[in-house]
């Protein structure tokens, strides 16, 4: 009998948020059989793609691109407003970071892209993300290292994988670049619903970069929301030797959404 009930719970299906928990290597593989299923279609209206982008020319330029915005944290600004100008809150408090590339909004099918990506865990999401990025990053010139934001150990296990360092790790070779890992040394409460000043409270002194760094470095997250996750990671990069830090992420939060 305990046989047959082992036997039964083996064949069945891995349903839900359970599948994240599979090996590395068999999630690279459902990546690249997701690629083989749909090739050449658009991951937004399944239309025939570009050549070798997932996802067609009209679908493209309607995406929620970040412009303007402040070159130093961001931080989205009114149309209208002169390109390259710093924004309020950097004049007053710069962050730790010297700049900042995040090419798109947190809107609209950009949104509905990361939450499939980053609460179900889809890796053809996730794919599409990581092209993105790379596609806005061709014409800057390349970090002498990634680092990817960290999740705490506990957070990292209820969540099944860290969404940062899965695109790390598949960023990092296409650009010819070395991925750097650092520790999170607290599990922080959730920053949802803090203000900037709280949020950046909460991360204080809360990562740790064990190899010395040096040159320019580059931090990679999902989502830039506040930019408090970025500027803690950026001091202890600071500290590890880093000259010159940026701060990478696939969208940014308008703060007309924050609160």
């Amino acid at each position: 009998m305990v046989r047959k009930a082992t036997a039964k719970r083996r064949r069945e299906p891995v349903t839900g948020h359970r599948w994240t928990l599979l090996p590395r290597q068999m999630l690279s593989a459902l990546d690249a059989g997701l690629r083989r299923v749909l090739p050449g279609r658009c991951a937004f209206c399944l239309a025939p793609g570009q050549a070798g982008q997932p996802w067609c020319q009209p679908c493209f330029e309607a995406l929620p691109w970040n412009l303007p915005a402040c070159p130093r944290c961001a931080e989205p600004q009114p149309s209208g407003s002169l390109a390259g100008r710093l924004c309020g809150r950097c004049l007053e408090h710069p962050p730790s970071f010297d700049r900042a590339w995040v090419p798109l909004r947190y809107q609209d099918e950009v949104a509905s892209l990361m939450q499939r990506f980053k609460f179900q865990a889809s890796p053809r999401a996730g794919s599409v993300l990581v092209a993105m990025l790379e596609t806005r990053l061709a014409d800057i010139p390349h970090p002498d290292a990634l680092l990817a934001v960290p999740l705490h150990p506990n957070r990292a296990r209820q969540r099944g994988f860290n969404q940062a360092e899965w695109l790390a790790r598949r960023l990092a070779p296409r650009l010819g670049v070395p991925l750097w890992l650092a520790r999170r040394l607290e599990d922080t409460p959730s920053q949802r619903g803090l203000d900037r000043s709280e949020r950046r409270r909460n991360l204080k002194d809360g990562f740790e970069v064990t190899s010395s760094l040096s040159g320019r470095v580059a931090l990679l997250d999902d989502v830039m929301t506040t930019g408090a996750t970025l500027d803690a990671l950026a001091q202890a990069c600071r500290r590890a030797g880093a000259e010159e830090v940026e701060a990478w992420a696939v969208a940014r939060t308008p703060f007309s959404q924050l609160w």
